[in-house]
């Protein structure tokens, strides 16, 4: 049985172990500590000082991908403390900032080109990369994940608070990533030759800087023979980040053998993905999720257990089935990062959302029997 191999990038916000506000650190961080070990993993900048992403190697089962996320997060925590600071797994930052961009020619670019919004851009997303056979499979992959996007957003969602205030959104960091001009969803193209013209048309516009600005929510990786899901906020409980992961892997795999079976893709528009999207984004899955194959609201566990439907078979060969069912049963019942926040505002305000974020990023979980 062919198992594909997934890894994921996490987005950390970095806070001065004292005060827990943004701490800007970043480049010094990195360069002070030991950037890449020998398990794989690694530390790199990112566009503002307040953040870091740890880089995980790819794995083949759900356990070791949990432990390489532990692994990860553990490393980003040892690199910071040389610098009095925290990486902790909130995908904006929940009191005000002015975020300081990373001295470097390409983040300096983007805060020239793109103003205020690459300026106020301070967002810690969760991208998973799940190997592919060829830029063809890769493709049709990503005309048949596209209606699913709204649900793992929705699943991951971890930012309700930015600049000091409840937004009323699960998801705050999609509206701030939604101002780049290249984000969202994609037409379905139906061939690479389609999706490669698509993005030599944007390249040659002149909008984005590079091949690495084009920030589809799943797009072909740029330097990885892969498919890269990119529209998760980063998580806030290790193990959901891993379920997450392996969640995407199997609906990757779900959606090469449609097309290896000639089944076409939902043909659904770009806009109308938005708006699904905005929903995901709106109310998690405290609320209503658009049911991909109908087109309206329904209730978000209805819309997810859609989704376990799809991935079933996938997940039982695997193995995966009962622990992915069971982590997704925790998100419904118990909330995604973004009601526990809440949760501890209530408790304790915006210093109180912070201590509860920092436990939980750096809380041990157990490694399942492999």
């Amino acid at each position: 049985m062919y198992v594909r191999s997934y890894g994921v990038e996490e987005e950390l916000l970095l806070v001065d172990a004292d005060t827990l506000q943004p701490s800007p650190v970043a480049k010094s961080t990195v360069e002070a500590g030991h950037r890449r070990t020998d398990a794989g993993h690694e530390v790199t900048l990112e566009l503002q000082q307040e953040q870091i992403e740890v880089v995980c190697p790819p794995r083949t089962t759900l356990a070791g991908q949990l432990e390489a996320i532990q692994e990860g997060r553990a490393l980003a925590r040892e690199v910071a403390s040389r610098a009095g600071a925290w990486p902790i797994a909130l995908a904006v930052s929940p009191f005000p900032v002015v975020p300081h961009t990373v001295p470097a020619p390409r983040p300096l670019l983007l805060r020239e080109r793109f103003g205020l919004t690459a300026r106020e851009q301070l967002t810690c997303g969760f991208h998973v990369h799940v190997a592919i056979g060829s830029r063809e499979e890769g493709v049709a992959v990503l005309d048949r994940i596209r209606i699913w996007m709204p649900v793992l957003l929705a699943l991951s969602s971890n930012s309700p608070f930015w600049s000091g205030t409840d937004t009323g959104y699960h998801s705050y960091r999609n509206q701030l990533w939604s101002r780049w001009p290249t984000t969202g969803p994609n037409e379905v193209f139906g061939s690479a030759a389609a999706y490669d013209e698509h993005c030599r048309q944007l390249l040659s516009s002149g909008v984005p800087v590079d091949a690495r600005m084009l920030y589809f929510d799943a797009r072909l990786s740029p330097h990885l023979s892969t498919v890269e899901v990119r529209v998760a906020d980063v998580c806030l409980d290790a193990r959901h980040a891993a379920v997450l992961a392996t969640l995407v892997r199997a609906l990757v795999e779900a959606a090469a053998r449609a097309w290896h079976r000639g089944a076409p893709p939902l043909a659904v528009g770009v806009n109308v993905l938005r708006a699904w999207t905005w929903s995901a984004s709106r109310s998690g899955v405290d609320g209503h999720l658009v049911d991909p194959w109908r087109g309206v609201p329904a209730p978000a566990g209805d819309v997810v257990a859609r989704l376990l439907d799809l991935v079933r078979p996938v997940l039982g060969e695997y193995g995966e089935e009962q622990t992915v069912a069971a982590a997704i049963g925790d998100i419904l019942r118990h909330g995604t990062g973004a009601r526990r926040q809440r949760e501890a505002y209530r408790q304790g305000g915006l210093a109180h959302v912070l201590r509860t974020a920092m436990d939980a990023t750096h809380r041990q979980h157990p490694i399942p029997a492999r």
